[in-house]
């Protein structure tokens, strides 16, 4: 079997795990929800961390992406990261060649994926999507900003 065939099939393996790991049950108050964030975007990114309504929003920061050639792998090493986590409800991505890269592996898994260079923006409109109080974290944060 090639390389590329095998990295599909197992990318769609987790991608459905996720899926299922999500389902519609949504998270129980108290809970704890994922923003993944690049890099160049994390220090900015944790200021707007905290409560959003009966959720605790954490932010996961992404390591800084290798240049030429390793670009893309890193890319897509962070949005599976983001997208084998449960609890990931936005990944905050830079802007720059890469990005594209990153989001249809995101958005696949139903999570928003936002290109950015103002991370408190967007971890103000991700809050506020939570503070919704929908059984569904992240879908309301992909309805809102995805």
């Amino acid at each position: 079997m090639s390389r590329l065939p095998a990295f599909s099939l197992a990318v769609i393996v987790v991608l459905a795990a996720v899926a299922v790991g999500c389902g519609e049950e949504g998270a129980a108050s108290g809970a704890t929800v994922s923003v993944y964030a690049a890099a160049s975007l994390c220090g900015e990114a944790r200021k707007g961390a905290g409560a959003a309504g009966d959720l605790e929003v954490r932010v996961v920061c992404l390591p800084p992406r290798a240049g030429g050639e390793g670009a893309l792998a890193s890319a897509g090493a962070d949005a599976r990261r983001a997208t084998e986590d449960s609890t990931s409800v936005a990944f905050l991505e830079a802007p720059g060649p890469t990005a594209k890269f990153s989001q249809s592996v995101v958005e696949s898994a139903d999570v928003a994926w936002l290109e950015t260079s103002s991370a408190s923006t967007a971890m103000r409109r991700v809050v506020k999507a939570l503070e919704g109080g929908s059984s569904s974290p992240r879908k309301a944060v992909l309805d809102e900003v995805g």
